[in-house]
């Protein structure tokens, strides 16, 4: 398998545990991961904000990279997947279209819309099969109860994405269940993490962080898991930051998606960048006797 490498901003800096976690994953299943340095940012959610179609263009303009390539899109962060998929619907729209045309002309550039924007999360779910998930584990991840915390782009808008239900998803408690995790149900798994407001309201932002750290952590988690960077900024980095918006001791460590799936297929912790961790994964580790 063959696909378009759109790592995102934050695996390429303060999370760059994430990309070194992907790119070893990828190596075990085969998959082979195409470099794009002229790829953008996808606007995070902010640009789409200010500049709807602004940012629909700048999204077609990675598209269009891509299926230059003749390839298909592998993101590993929730909010690109949900930026660069959407830039594909809204450009059925005729009028939008059209002003994307004239913004991606000047650049010597088109785009058709044949490009799929694929999460790490689905690939390893559909495109490589939970069986072969299964055919690479090393080291079962037994003993350990994960969160797993999709937050708010992988799966929403959820009719426009055709994808998980957006209220009810499985698709990665099931992949937690295949390396030999027990995934740990709990409300606060697709609600927002913060991320979105900490810059504006950083004390909301934290409660809401901490609000689903505790909500995980009542339900019995001894970690979570989260496909999305910016979901880990919130759950890891300012960790320390939502315990005293919560007033209650956290202490729970936060797994990248690709990490856990390391773990299981027998990546060292240096290997996965879990030291990068502000959180201290070690408790975690230590129940399924990884150290």
């Amino acid at each position: 398998m063959k696909l378009a490498y759109f790592p995102g901003c934050v695996a390429q800096e303060s999370g760059k545990e994430l990309d070194m976690a992907t790119r070893w994953v990828a190596k075990a299943l085969g998959i082979e991961l195409v470099e794009f340095p002229n790829f953008s940012c996808c606007g995070s959610g902010f640009v789409d904000e200010a500049n709807e179609v602004l940012n629909i263009a700048i999204n077609a303009r990675n598209l269009a990279i891509a299926e230059r390539a003749g390839l298909d899109i592998l993101t590993i962060c929730s909010t690109c997947q949900g930026m660069l998929s959407l830039a594909n619907l809204r450009l059925e729209d005729p009028a939008v279209r059209t002003r994307v045309d004239a913004a991606l002309k000047p650049l010597g550039m088109s785009y058709s819309g044949r490009v799929k924007v694929k999460h790490l999360l689905r690939v390893l779910s559909e495109d490589i099969g939970l069986d072969a998930v299964k055919a690479k584990v090393r080291h079962r991840l037994e003993g350990l109860k994960v969160g797993a915390f999709y937050g708010c782009h992988l799966l929403r808008p959820a009719d426009e994405l055709a994808w998980e239900n957006g209220e009810e998803p499985h698709a990665f408690e099931d992949l937690l269940a295949a390396l030999g995790a027990t995934p740990v149900y709990y409300r606060g798994r697709v609600m927002c993490c913060g991320f979105p407001i900490q810059f504006v309201k950083s004390e909301t932002a934290s409660r809401i962080a901490g609000r689903q750290i505790l909500d995980a952590k009542a339900h019995g988690a001894d970690a979570m898991a989260t496909p999305c960077p910016l979901c880990h900024i919130s759950l890891d980095a300012y960790q320390n930051v939502a315990a005293k918006a919560v007033e209650r001791p956290l202490d729970m460590p936060v797994f990248h998606l690709p990490q856990v799936v390391g773990l299981a297929f027998g990546a060292s912790p240096e290997e996965l960048g879990l030291p990068r961790h502000i959180v201290p994964v070690g408790p975690a580790l230590a129940k399924v006797g990884t150290h």
